[in-house]
């Protein structure tokens, strides 16, 4: 993103209607991706945050600043191009959900998981069509081919905004279902997060924080929180 880095030229930010949607316009100039392709989202809310996001500038713009406006950018310049390949990504990770992979010991940490992620499992059968099988250890064990069928079909049916949210909501659980979760509101966002690192957590509280592993910890929620806002709003009313 090195192209972004000019100093603010503009004197307003603001949302206009585009072909694809919305746009966001800079003193009357729509805003383009690194791609040179146009900057249209598919809601009026998503381009108004990515409109805050260039007002917000100050001096030399600093994408790191600006996580809608990388996002959309991604969602248009190379999940579209590659829509398939990166669904087939991503539904990938159903096979090796880490919901699935349980601990065998201690006791308080198999029930732990037992009690966070069965009821996430269930809810996955009963509302998308998939029951994934848990086993015990870190030895792959493949999962049931129409479980993945059903799961992977619901991925390949997300438009390229949602896609780019999804890829970010499952990559950094290490969770299919988690992502899904996340998607259709099963649980607020922090708790699905926190779900997520379960075995960090019970590690945590029998030898203590390590303060490096916590920030990066930290950061990669920010990531996850911003990825089910960026979904939230990129979807059209219905």
């Amino acid at each position: 993103m090195t192209e972004w880095k000019a100093k603010r030229f503009w004197k307003t930010a603001t949302v206009a209607a585009a072909p694809g949607g919305y746009t966001v316009q800079l003193d009357g100039r729509p805003v383009k991706t690194p791609a040179k392709a146009p900057l249209e989202v598919p809601t009026e809310a998503l381009a108004a945050a990515i409109a805050a996001e260039w007002d917000a500038q100050e001096g030399e713009v600093d994408p790191g600043a600006m996580p809608a406006t990388r996002s959309a950018n991604a969602a248009i310049d190379k999940v579209r191009p590659q829509h398939a390949a990166v669904a087939e990504m991503i539904a990938a990770y159903g096979d090796t959900d880490l919901l699935c992979y349980r601990a065998d010991a201690p006791e308080g940490l198999v029930q732990r998981q037992a009690e966070a992620w069965d009821p996430l499992l269930a809810w996955a059968e009963r509302d998308l069509g998939a029951r994934l099988r848990p086993v015990t250890g870190v030895m792959h064990a493949p999962q049931d081919a129409a479980a993945l069928a059903a799961l992977t079909a619901q991925v390949r049916a997300m438009d390229a905004f949602a896609l780019t949210a999804f890829h970010d909501l499952v990559s950094l659980t290490g969770s299919l279902i988690l992502g899904f979760a996340a998607v259709h509101d099963q649980h607020p966002p922090e708790t699905l997060w926190a779900l997520s690192r379960l075995d960090e957590t019970w590690q945590e509280e029998f030898w203590g924080v390590d303060e490096e592993a916590r920030q990066t910890a930290l950061r990669k929620q920010s990531d996850f929180l911003h990825a089910k806002r960026f979904h939230d709003i990129s979807r059209p009313a219905r």
